[in-house]
């Protein structure tokens, strides 16, 4: 058996090089490079084998969490067939990673993590940042990834290798289990050398399959969908990751059955598509959630069902609402009692389709549903051309920038008030456009994730939605997107404060408590809250973000947005839009999302809420 010898540090670099991904006949390599924060736990092993291997691109991050974001947008953007390592030293650069593993684990979306630990060998312990434990020797900080990981490994001696890497591998190119994959690389380890087997570093193909659903299941579904007199589709971000876009187009037009979108599945159609009701559940749009409460069977495509999607439980009240779950994942399709079809979105619709052939949705069925698109368009342009005094409102700030942006570029967000705004406004007009993290909704994955986008698909224009907030948690990605020239267009939007969670306080009857950024109540010891006369703080997220190195636009109403999109999109530089907008001015939900008021309180605004919340509690079933 031929053998090369190299560091632990440098097999997993060959290793990496050597992988690609194949689905429908296109290959293409499944890493596109290395982020990365160097310390002591990482520097003399990953950072000395990056640079002897140079082929896989090092990028250098400022921040631990944001580098996990750009790998996680890069492989959505990229349907999941390629994705970006991220190493980071151990201790507290390793666990700064924990939230981004916990995002790309619960949107499905493969990352490679690969931190350094503490010694094998433990002459030396405690070693700088090592977690000490009276209880076991074989603990670190790095053990806390594993409940968020699809699979882990430490590697403490050199050969462990040979089997971990191809296991690492088989998941994060599965369609059913990908997610957050960590190997653990003890410091010292890292740097010892052995003789590992040559056959390891050729290169290999990993094919992505488009599997089947059983027959028998297939009949069964369609039988179901003939018999059903209200059907409709939710379309989930499994549409987009199995390209099933032109499938489900093709499925509506045959069959007539309208659908809704959840957020990672906003996009799967055209919004002009007169069956397209928009987004579906919590922030959705009044068709589709309309549709929804009357629907009797409901064809779930690519969707894990989370509580925004279904209202809480509330949002399909037929008495005998049936479930058809298109999924490669059984964990998936078995939700809401479903009948499983477990296969691959693009593949399944197809022949779900042949089966349907000569049947479509009732006429009246139809006619609703295309009255209701009508209506929920005529919605959006009241909303769009609202000119808010004296701040405008973020509604009208979507619409300009869904009117007069780039129609070709793709829209990136995670938290906050904006993707309830977006959900329900944003008109999708390609299926890459909608880039909206809702399943973990991590603030500071807004910058972090236009960048890994732009990385991904370099000859479009990426719009970064942020906060004030989400912002202020996680902006220093900007330098990055500075340093390796990669333009992004950052819109901030201030409302001062956490819009979002002030609305919903305000709604469970506490007044904006804690979620505004205003100076202390003058002479009372306390934040202020809705109502309150308080000062702004001195703080000028503008001068923050030219600091940084991107290029500011500020803006006071719509004309100087619209214009400073406008010089945006003419330079090649990353620019930061400013805009102030009014925190009071929302767009009015459709839906109910469960989340209980205090029991007891001697506030009768949370009396109030208690009440109204326990009446909507009755709405709630198990399907």
């Amino acid at each position: 058996m031929q053998t090369q010898r190299n560091t632990t540090a440098q097999a997993v670099i060959r290793f990496l090089l050597a992988q690609s991904s194949e689905r429908d006949g296109v290959t293409q390599p499944f890493f596109g490079g290395c982020f990365g924060i160097f310390g002591h736990g990482n520097i003399a092993g990953m950072g000395q084998a990056l640079r002897q291997y140079p082929a896989l691109r090092y990028y250098q991050a400022r921040n631990e969490q944001g580098m996990v974001h750009t790998a996680a947008a890069y492989a959505r953007h990229a349907l999941r067939l390629r994705t970006l390592a991220c190493t980071s030293s151990i201790g507290p650069g390793a666990l700064n990673m924990l939230t981004g593993a916990a995002a790309a684990t619960v949107n499905r979306v493969p990352v490679l993590l690969l931190p350094g630990d503490i010694f094998a060998r433990r002459n030396v312990a405690p070693v700088l940042q090592q977690l000490e434990s009276e209880h076991s020797q074989d603990i670190s900080v790095n053990d806390c990834f594993k409940p968020v990981s699809r699979y882990w490994d430490r590697i403490n001696r050199p050969d462990q290798l040979i089997t971990s890497l191809p296991e690492a591998m088989r998941v994060l190119t599965s369609p059913a289990e990908t997610g957050a994959v960590t190997i653990c690389l003890p410091e010292d380890v890292q740097t010892e050398a052995w003789d590992f087997p040559a056959a390891m570093f050729e290169p290999r193909v990993w094919r992505v399959p488009r599997n089947r659903p059983d027959r028998v299941a297939l009949m069964r579904a369609a039988a179901l969908i003939r018999a059903s007199q209200r059907p409709m589709i939710v379309a989930g971000g499994g549409v987009r990751y199995s390209d099933a876009t032109a499938a489900l187009e093709a499925f509506v037009a045959a069959t007539g059955i309208p659908v809704g979108e959840t957020m990672a599945g906003k996009g799967s159609l055209r919004y002009d598509n007169p069956l397209c009701m928009g987004g579906i559940g919590a922030t959705g749009t009044f068709a589709a959630n309309d549709v929804a409460l009357k629907a009797d069977l409901v064809i779930g495509i690519g969707t894990r069902y989370s509580d925004f999607t279904t209202a809480s439980k509330t949002q399909f009240q037929d008495p005998g609402v049936t479930f058809v779950n298109i999924n490669v994942a059984e964990f998936d399709a078995a939700k809401h009692s479903g009948l499983m079809l477990v296969g691959d979105a693009r593949a399944t619709l197809e022949e779900l389709r042949d089966a349907l052939s000569g049947w479509m949705a009732p006429k009246n069925h139809i006619d609703m549903a295309r009255a209701l698109h009508t209506a929920w368009e005529t919605a959006v342009d009241g909303f769009y051309n609202r000119r808010n005094q004296p701040l405008p409102s973020q509604s009208e700030l979507v619409g300009v920038l869904n009117e007069q942006g780039d129609p070709d570029a793709v829209l990136v967000n995670a938290a906050g008030s904006l993707p309830g705004d977006l959900h329900k406004l944003w008109r999708s007009r390609h299926p890459g456009q909608y880039h909206v993290e809702y399943g973990f909704s991590t603030m500071g994955y807004e910058i972090s994730g236009g960048l890994g986008v732009k990385m991904a698909d370099p000859g479009r224009e990426v719009y970064t939605l942020v906060g004030d907030g989400s912002y202020l948690m996680l902006a220093n990605e900007i330098v990055t997107a500075v340093q390796e020239n990669i333009k992004l267009i950052i819109i901030l939007m201030d409302n001062r404060g956490f819009n979002s969670i002030g609305s919903l306080s305000r709604s469970l009857g506490q007044k904006g408590f804690g979620t505004r950024y205003t100076a202390p109540v003058a002479g009372q010891g306390r934040l202020a809250e809705d109502g309150d006369e308080a000062e702004d703080l001195p703080v000028d997220l503008a001068a923050n973000a030219r600091s940084l190195g991107a290029r500011v636009l500020e803006c006071a109403t719509t004309d100087e947005f619209a214009a400073a999109l406008r010089e945006a999109r003419a330079n090649p530089a990353t620019t930061v839009i400013y805009v102030r907008n009014d925190r009071y001015v929302g767009v009015p939900g459709h839906s109910w999302w469960d989340v209980p008021p205090a029991e007891v309180s001697d506030n009768p605004d949370v009396q109030s809420a208690r009440a109204a919340w326990a009446e909507m509690r009755k709405n709630e079933r198990y399907y």
